[in-house]
């Protein structure tokens, strides 16, 4: 396959105040062997040096051999998730996932290997919906933590996030005409990325195309985020949102699975 027939790869990372964590994520990008990537980053007017650390990252890329396409925006949002919708909107690419300061691609070779499996064809309405894989757990240094406990299934379908999300948001990566289709839902504030992804899944049922399983470890994720910080209220929101996809009666089933699990790791 030439690089024009290759799908062009949208890598959105939303910023604020990340000059900390944002350094590994930058070289996990400039890192990869894909030709195709647009690596859009979406800030919210940081103040701590993430722009300047953005505006060197981009010049190394002018060095390159085939330099991938990197925009940066800079404004006020009003909040992760809406700055998530903005990037969805400029996003050129033909998938999207969301890669956090902090998270990385797990190796320089992920997203060509992805490709390679896919079976993509330009201009082919079968291509397929998402294409997923699985995630392992960083620390703060970048080291490896653990696999995820949540393994991904071997037939993906909205149905199997009855059980969580089986499968980690940053590896889950969306047609770009389906998931501009379904906007995250701001009325969450730490469950809109579950939402979302069983929405586009039901989405792609809907119109028969499939979810293709990479078998492939896919990112790096930061153990620690958000969700982690507010597990509580995060569950309390996770529980409205199952029962809304798949009934009161399954999701307090699974949110009692879920406590007696946590009580059963201590």
């Amino acid at each position: 396959m030439s690089a024009e027939q290759m799908p062009v790869i949208t890598i959105a990372t939303v910023t604020y105040n990340a000059v900390a964590t944002l350094e590994r994520t930058l070289k996990s990008v400039a890192a990869q062997d894909y030709p195709r990537v647009e690596h859009l980053i979406v800030d919210g007017r940081s103040t701590d040096g993430t722009l300047s650390l953005v505006q060197s990252y981009v010049e190394k890329n002018m060095g390159r051999a085939v330099p991938h396409t990197i925009r940066l925006i800079s404004e006020h949002d009003d909040g992760l998730y809406d700055a998530m919708n903005k990037a969805l909107q400029m996003a050129a690419g033909d998938y999207i996932v969301f890669l956090n300061a902090g998270d990385c691609l797990h190796e320089p070779t992920t997203l060509s290997q992805m490709v390679d499996g896919m079976e993509w064809q330009r201009g082919r309405a079968v291509n397929p919906a998402v294409v997923y894989g699985e995630t392992d757990l960083v620390d703060d240094a970048g080291h490896f933590v653990r696999h995820r406990r949540l393994h991904t299934p071997e037939h993906l379908s909205w149905k199997s996030f009855r059980q969580g999300m089986l499968v980690c948001h940053q590896s889950f990566y969306v047609r770009i005409d389906l998931a501009r289709a379904e906007q995250y839902d701001l009325s969450f504030r730490f469950s809109a990325d579950y939402d979302w992804c069983i929405r586009v899944m039901k989405r792609a049922e809907r119109r028969r195309l499939p979810l293709h399983n990479t078998h492939l470890i896919l990112t790096d994720y930061l153990n620690e985020g958000m969700t982690t910080r507010n597990h509580r209220r995060s569950l309390m929101e996770r529980l409205r949102l199952m029962a809304h996809h798949y009934g009161w009666p399954s999701a307090i089933g699974m949110h009692l699975w879920f406590v007696v699990r946590a009580v059963v790791k201590r």
